[in-house]
């Protein structure tokens, strides 16, 4: 029997909050694959750029590599409830506004990149955001409260990882053909003008889409099956 006098310690309800920075960390990782799907051709070569932009753009390259591979990892970390999930967002948030200060400066550096204050709006509000999602983390907050599974904490990310690099390859390709095969479909049943390889270009359009929209669902989905089947087990 408990005693009257002892209390269970009340938990703040979740109001949604805690979706935030998990939202974002999606959102940034899909936005990272299109950039490495469009500007993968950089490996080939300069292609007739300036030194000091292939440089940049390659190094963006290779910042978005990481950034998917990071976001994989942080994302295990989400689902599981992981109590080193706010920590983690939080360092790979800071290292995410370095780099966009750091881009951000090289491009108003560089004489061979014209100025663009659209780019900077939306610089500073990915800065925002980021800042927003580590408030919304900080110790002791609403959203860091449901972030507190130790079990998730000291499960091996690992498998997640690798599972979620599976999801994301053949949810590429997955999605590249379907797209492909769609964006073909939509042009002969529209009676698309092939002028110039338009109906081609759509479809390869379609199918770029594709590429990304099935990478990003199949790494999602490849690490909530882990999870998931983890569940079953402890269960």
């Amino acid at each position: 029997m408990t005693s009257s006098n002892e209390q269970t310690p009340s938990r703040r309800p979740d109001s949604g909050l805690s979706f935030v920075p998990p939202g974002w960390l999606i959102f940034v990782m899909a936005w990272s694959v299109y950039g490495v799907v469009s500007a993968w051709w950089l490996v080939g070569g300069h292609g007739g750029l300036p030194d000091g932009v292939f440089y940049l753009l390659l190094g963006g390259l290779a910042v978005d590599i990481v950034t998917i591979l990071w976001g994989l990892y942080l994302l295990g970390l989400a689902l599981g409830r992981s109590a080193r999930f706010p920590r983690q967002f939080t360092i790979w948030q800071v290292a995410t506004i370095i780099w966009l200060l750091a881009w951000q400066a090289c491009v108003l550096t560089i004489s061979d990149f014209v100025f663009s204050g659209k780019a900077l709006a939306i610089t500073a509000a990915q800065i925002a955001i980021g800042v927003l999602c580590i408030y919304l983390l900080r110790r002791g907050s609403e959203a860091d409260a449901v972030y507190a599974n130790p079990e998730a904490a000291s499960s091996p990310v690992f498998v997640s990882v690798i599972a979620a690099l599976l999801g994301v390859v053949l949810g590429a390709a997955i999605g590249a053909v379907g797209g492909f095969a769609i964006g073909s479909v939509i042009s002969e049943v529209t009676g698309m003008s092939c002028f110039e390889g338009a109906c081609g270009y759509f479809a390869l359009f379609i199918g770029l889409a594709g590429l990304v929209v099935g990478a990003i669902g199949g790494g999602l989905f490849a690490v909530w099956r882990v999870h998931r089947r983890r569940r079953k087990l402890a269960g």
